[in-house]
């Protein structure tokens, strides 16, 4: 799978995109693998955190493209699928899909969309569950409870919808209010002494609990980061801070990439399984911090040799291998290489991204 064409670090992108997309939105059951998560991991009708990040990165692939059968996808999803909007039954990852909304509204002019998007903006403001160091609480459509947990997940989840919403509407407010979320993730996630993510913080116990520097966390901040930033600039203040702890970030994420192009699954420990949809994130993100300013050109060798790692990943019917499966902070770093690894849908939609992303780099150079 691999072209020296257009300096996109070799990964045929014409030949990739489409299957990766069609096995995203239009595989069947008996395609996923024999496992007892296989509905949750690739069945994208329901509302969650998992098809949510497909259906933006399917927004992103019609947004390159303008292929107005993925925009009729998208809205089909969305009536399919969203959820009645009760305050009290929201949680942080039911807003994922939610980051759309903007893009649709714009595209089709359904104020609807832009009706909903308020809503949710204002949930997050006013009524999300919020800890001690007022982060947003890391809540789940599950049935279990991570009290005064702060996750980097969140900041994808649901920080990147409130930027956009905060664009959509030139709202300071929102704006201000995805800086400063975005601010105190990084104070509390970001290790002093590696500059790598931890996973999560326990704000009652003080604690970053087993204190993983797993790549799927460094991938979500390595990757919201810019987007939120091309979002809110110009709307606020951006405190420099953010840009700093960015560029430590992934100079430190730089330093343990593999040989492959790929990162191990806790970014810390080489001997560990390497990691598909947080190597895909990383590299994503990278592209996106180059862009907006964030990092210098010379982090794009890097994203790179992670496209071609993440291309040897994918089939020839798109199906993207070497993903491991959701996963909450766990007990122990040990206990995050014995995930279970199996195609998903936030794995071919950081993949789908990252390949959407080097496509438009490709073309408008």
């Amino acid at each position: 799978m691999q072209e020296k064409a257009g300096g996109m670090g070799g990964v045929k992108l014409a030949t990739s995109i489409e299957p990766v997309y069609r096995y995203m939105m239009h595989s069947h059951e008996e395609e996923w693998g024999d496992h007892p998560w296989r509905d949750w991991a690739m069945n994208i009708h329901r509302w969650d955190w998992n098809p949510g990040v497909a259906i933006l990165a399917a927004m992103e692939y019609f947004k390159v493209t303008d292929r107005r059968e993925v925009l009729n996808e998208i809205v089909c999803w969305v009536n399919q699928n969203e959820p009645p909007f009760h305050g009290g039954s929201m949680v942080i990852n039911s807003v994922a899909p939610f980051a759309v909304y903007p893009d649709l509204f714009r595209v089709t002019a359904d104020e609807s969309y832009k009706q909903t998007a308020m809503k949710i903006a204002d949930w997050l403001i006013e009524r999300a569950p919020r800890t001690k160091e007022s982060a947003f609480e890391h809540t789940v459509t599950e049935s279990e409870a991570f009290r005064e947990q702060v996750w980097a997940d969140t900041v994808f989840m649901a920080v990147v919808f409130l930027a956009r919403s905060a664009r959509l509407f030139r709202d300071e407010h929102y704006a201000q209010e995805a800086a400063s979320q975005l601010l105190v993730h990084y104070r509390l996630l970001q290790d002093v002494e590696t500059n790598l993510f931890f996973h999560g913080y326990n704000c009652s116990l003080k604690s970053h609990m087993s204190a993983a520097r797993w790549t799927r966390a460094n991938a979500w901040m390595a990757l919201g980061t810019p987007m939120i930033y091309r979002e809110i600039q110009g709307l606020c203040e951006v405190p420099q801070e953010i840009g700093t702890r960015y560029r430590e970030m992934m100079q430190a994420i730089r330093a343990v990439q593999r040989d492959d192009g790929l990162w191990p699954t806790v970014l810390d420990r080489p001997d560990y399984v390497p990691e598909t949809s947080g190597s895909a994130g990383i590299a994503c993100g990278i592209i996106h911090g180059i862009s907006q300013g964030l990092l210098d050109d010379s982090f794009r060798e890097c994203a790179l040799n992670a496209a071609e790692g993440v291309s040897a990943q994918i089939g020839a019917d798109g199906r993207v291998s070497g993903v491991s499966g959701g996963t909450p902070v766990l007990a122990s770093v040990d206990d995050y290489n014995r995930v279970p690894v199996f195609p998903t849908l936030y794995g071919q939609g950081l993949v789908l991204m990252l390949l959407t992303t080097l496509h438009d780099e490709r073309t408008r150079s």
